[in-house]
């Protein structure tokens, strides 16, 4: 076992997920959705939730997908897909989400697809050919640590950058996200 750690391979694996779970990005993201649940995001379960997700996806991904007949593109594009939508809303002030239901932003649309959602699960997959198997699981507890600050702090954050830095981060944030759900669409779709 001893072996198998690697603290090079671990800071690989976590910053290679933490550019990919992009929670810096997401701040507007998660501001947002906190004023959607009337100012209140369940941090632990969120970051619970996205911690359980990823290991299973790390462990049975392949076969899960295998079992309902979908490949890892398929997932990908369904997952940029969401990501659009929640980017769109960010730049055009729309809402697109409107029957969301207060207690279920922890987990979707936070853990899944945010957190946890279809760039960080065939990452995983990606980096299970590469890497050793613990040190990819020690790379997801380093990045769910910072998630869990993040999400924790949530209104320290929305204070320090108030309404006027919130709206330019907002626009900022969701362009790149619309970037990446573009990006994503493309890789898997060959386009």
């Amino acid at each position: 076992m001893i072996d198998l750690l690697n603290f090079k391979e671990i800071l690989s694996v976590s910053m290679i997920l933490f550019a990919i779970i992009d929670i810096l990005g997401s701040i507007p993201i998660i501001i947002d959705l906190r004023r959607k649940a009337g100012g209140h995001i369940q941090s632990e379960k969120a970051t619970l939730v996205s911690l359980f997700l990823m290991l299973i996806f790390l462990f049975l991904g392949e076969g899960l997908l295998g079992i309902i007949g979908l490949d890892i593109s398929s997932f990908a594009i369904a997952g940029s897909i969401v990501i659009f939508i929640i980017a769109m809303e960010m730049v055009l002030g729309i809402n697109f989400f409107k029957e969301e239901i207060p207690e279920s932003i922890s987990i979707v649309p936070l853990a899944f697809p945010l957190i946890a959602g279809a760039g960080t699960m065939t990452t995983l997959l990606s980096l299970k050919a590469e890497y050793a198997t613990i040190n990819i699981v020690i790379g997801i507890f380093v990045n769910l640590i910072f998630v869990y600050a993040v999400l924790k702090n949530s209104l320290r954050i929305e204070k320090l950058f108030g309404p006027t830095g919130l709206h330019i981060l907002r626009k900022a944030f969701g362009i790149i996200l619309l970037a990446i759900a573009i990006k994503m669409f493309r890789n898997n779709t060959g386009l």
